[in-house]
């Protein structure tokens, strides 16, 4: 509101708790377009307002096939945001078909020379499967092969290296699978947040994050979108959503907000050697490499043997 003339009695918040409908609303994507008995209650509240603007945040989100039924709301002009045009599907025209033309486009680099992002070291940490893990990897099927070299027991030793080497720094370790996050949170003694943790229990670990009481926290992928840890220093990524170049960068995002100190953000990828996982890895980078990023291969043996 700092650089607004709006007070608070002004702007609404329209949540699963709460209703309010005001000149500025705050809503969701995931509450509008919530179905009952074949009705979208909350999206027809909305349509029947005349909204002089909508701005769709994460607008990369809106092709989605029940998302872009908010692209029909009534207003006079719509406004889409993103820092990461890009999807798997390639419907990323489509924003342009819902919302209207691109107006503005900055490079990453670009923004981080202006000093609204931090600087960032991005790390690609390759570890080497066992021998009864590559035999196994070998013979799986095709479906559980990411997931199987994905979760491999040696990126729990190089995360534990890891978050050793950056002792006292906001940590985040991020990953797809629940029960690889849940074993990193046991043995890092960490706290995880993940899909069945309630928005209370989440929020109480975000805010004692933020204040420090928490220095490492494990995250699923609920966090990719709309979390503020501008706290936030080191990013460990342990699997992913296979070769997602949005969620790489949404990853990444989550260490960007500039520091008081001007320290640099760290961005680790820790990536099963000579597997589909690497190869997925290759993939998600390829957005934030033709944002002018580039990562540095480092031998998890090498790591391990200097903690």
């Amino acid at each position: 509101m700092k650089r607004t003339s709006l007070t608070e009695d002004e702007i609404g918040e329209y949540s699963g708790t709460k209703k309010e409908i005001r000149p500025v609303t705050i809503a969701t994507y995931q509450v509008l377009t919530t179905r009952r008995k074949g009705v979208y209650p909350h999206l027809e509240l909305f349509d029947s307002r005349d909204w002089g603007l909508v701005v769709y945040d994460e607008v990369h989100l809106l092709p989605a096939p029940v998302f872009k039924f908010t692209a029909d709301l009534q207003a006079r002009r719509r406004l889409g945001l993103t820092a990461t045009l890009v999807r798997e599907d390639g419907r990323e025209s489509d924003v342009f078909s819902l919302i209207g033309p691109k107006r503005f486009d900055a490079p990453w680099k670009e923004i981080e020379a202006q000093g609204y992002i931090a600087p960032a070291d991005c790390v690609e940490v390759r570890v080497n499967l066992t021998d009864a893990e590559r035999l196994a990897y070998a013979t799986a099927e095709a479906e559980e092969k990411y997931r199987f070299c994905a979760t491999t027991a040696t990126k729990r030793k190089v995360t534990e290296a890891l978050v050793r080497k950056h002792q006292g720094e906001q940590t985040l370790v991020i990953g797809q699978y629940i029960d690889q996050l849940d074993e990193l949170g046991e043995h890092l003694d960490a706290p995880v947040i993940k899909g069945e943790t309630s928005n209370a229990q989440r929020e109480k670990l975000f805010d004692a994050f933020r204040r420090g009481e928490i220095s490492v926290l494990v995250v699923s992928k609920v966090a990719n979108f709309s979390i503020d840890l501008p706290e936030a220093t080191v990013a460990i990524q342990v699997s992913g959503t296979f070769g997602s170049r949005q969620e790489e960068a949404q990853r990444l995002g989550r260490v960007l907000r500039p520091k008081a100190d001007g320290h640099e953000a760290r961005f680790y990828s820790v990536v099963a050697r000579d597997t589909i996982d690497q190869d997925f890895a290759a993939h998600r980078q390829r957005f934030l490499a033709e944002q002018g990023y580039a990562y540095r291969i480092v031998d998890a043996d090498e790591l391990l043997a200097g903690s």
